[in-house]
């Protein structure tokens, strides 16, 4: 069996289940693009993070939030994790 560092904390948590989103627009100089930015909260408020987003992106993204009941992310590697099937389906 593998040791864990102690005490765990929530920065030792690298992989956490999403809570609740929000996007979000941000207009740009006059004449040029906004950005898109996607507030993540994960497990229940305990981190959040902020991504950035091209267009494209935000809106792929939200088809898949709306349609997938548990979505997971990765911390380090900021790699969005959609659905669980178990084992054998």
């Amino acid at each position: 069996m593998s040791e864990v560092p102690q005490p765990v904390t929530d920065n030792s948590v690298k992989v956490r289940q999403l809570s609740h989103y929000q996007f979000s627009w941000i207009a740009g100089e006059p004449g040029k693009p906004g950005t898109y930015t996607l507030q993540l909260v994960l497990d229940q408020g305990a981190w959040e993070e902020i991504l950035t987003l091209d267009p494209d992106d935000a809106d792929n993204l939200q088809d898949l939030l709306a349609n997938t009941e548990t979505v997971h992310y990765d911390i380090d590697r900021r790699v969005l994790m959609f659905g669980v099937t178990k084992t054998g389906s």
